[in-house]
């Protein structure tokens, strides 16, 4: 006997296949546009630097100073940024002047690639920033870290002592805390559904809100000029680049988890720097509860400035890298001095006893392209 079927039921099912077919045909276009906007933005910016593979992952970075230069800064980006972040703030420029600088894009940012299927947290990335420095033959570098640059810098600093000479944390996050914007942020990181989207509306609907995140960043300071006409939004705002913002933000919570009770480990001395009026970050609960942690630190707070300080007050940046370059100890020595002392302390109590060899000094490295 046939089976009859509700008239609402057979009216209501076209519907529903005519809805799936234009969301299929929406999510089409979009990747057509995500895919034709990613070819032209890998034609217009071609990576200005060299590149140095380390395990298997080709880095980028770029030189600037002198190779005799006395020292070495490594600057280190935050989530979402690439090297070029540096460059169009005037950081790398300012302290070329007295340092040789090295600036790399983190994996996944910029040029620099991030194989899928392997783990890159703070603690692997600073492994690879280790080795490429190795390789590059620099020794005692300053590093400064940058957002999440700078939990990468203290994980070297953990994980290589012997090889950091010291450590600028700039606007860091150190300790747990809950973030919607950012919970939210980490969907394109998810499995399966996180590739989707990446690939075809999480581009579109970041660049509607590139203009509002970029000036809750500077807030309170304005957006600089350099900064709205020379970022390479595009770039940013790439498949693969949106995959490792996604997944750095949900490795940067696990990481402030594990590593809470951790930071008095670190012996390597730390200049910290932070805006006083963070929109992004809490300078209170992050940078000033760091320096209370940390054994050898100095904490520089800079009143008018939010999370974008080496834009905002680049010159107050340099003074820091000027700080801990100051702070870095004579490998000779066995004695290193100690650093960041809080009032009432006994420096004798500071020192710490080093049993190692003079490092070898770094070999010249040429500031040109590859």
């Amino acid at each position: 006997m046939p089976i009859a079927l509700h008239p609402r039921a057979t009216r209501s099912a076209p519907h529903w296949i005519a809805a799936a077919a234009g969301a299929a045909a929406m999510l089409g276009l979009c990747a057509a546009v995500v895919r034709r906007h990613t070819r032209r933005v890998a034609q217009a910016y071609p990576p200005p630097g060299r590149f140095v593979t380390v395990d298997g992952v080709r880095l980028h970075f770029t030189v600037r100073g002198r190779d005799d230069a006395a020292q070495t800064v490594v600057l280190l980006h935050g989530n979402g940024a690439m090297a070029e972040d540096f460059h169009i703030s005037g950081l790398a420029k300012l302290a070329s002047e007295r340092y040789r600088v090295i600036v790399f894009d983190r994996p996944g940012y910029g040029h620099s690639e991030r194989p899928a299927g392997r783990p890159f947290g703070p603690q692997e990335q600073a492994d690879l920033i280790h080795a490429a420095l190795m390789r590059l033959g620099v020794a005692d570098p300053v590093v400064l870290g940058h957002s999440f640059g700078a939990l990468v810098a203290i994980a070297m600093g953990l994980r290589h002592p012997r090889d950091v000479g010291s450590l600028v944390l700039a606007s860091g996050y150190y300790f747990p805390s809950l973030r919607l914007d950012a919970t939210l942020q980490a969907g394109p990181a998810l499995p399966w559904l996180g590739a989707l989207l990446r690939h075809t509306v999480s581009p579109l609907l970041s660049r509607l809100l590139w203009p509002l995140q970029v000036r809750r960043q500077f807030a309170p300071a304005a957006v600089t000029a350099s900064f709205k006409n020379r970022f390479p939004v595009g770039l940013a705002l790439r498949p693969s680049q949106l995959y490792a913002r996604a997944a750095d933000i949900a490795a940067q919570i696990r990481a402030a988890l594990a590593w809470r009770d951790r930071y008095r480990e670190l012996q390597v001395p730390a200049v910290l720097v932070a805006g006083a009026d963070d929109h992004q970050l809490s300078t209170r609960w992050h940078s000033s509860r760091l320096h209370h942690e940390l054994e050898h630190s100095w904490l520089r707070v800079i009143e008018g400035a939010g999370h974008m300080v080496h834009h905002t007050a680049p010159a107050q940046l340099v003074a820091a890298i000027d700080q801990a370059a100051g702070m870095v100890w004579d490998r000779s020595l066995l004695l290193r001095p100690a650093a960041g002392l809080k009032s009432g302390d006994d420096p004798d109590r500071r020192r710490t006893t080093l049993l190692e060899m003079p490092c070898a000094a770094p070999a010249p490295l040429s500031a040109g392209k590859a």
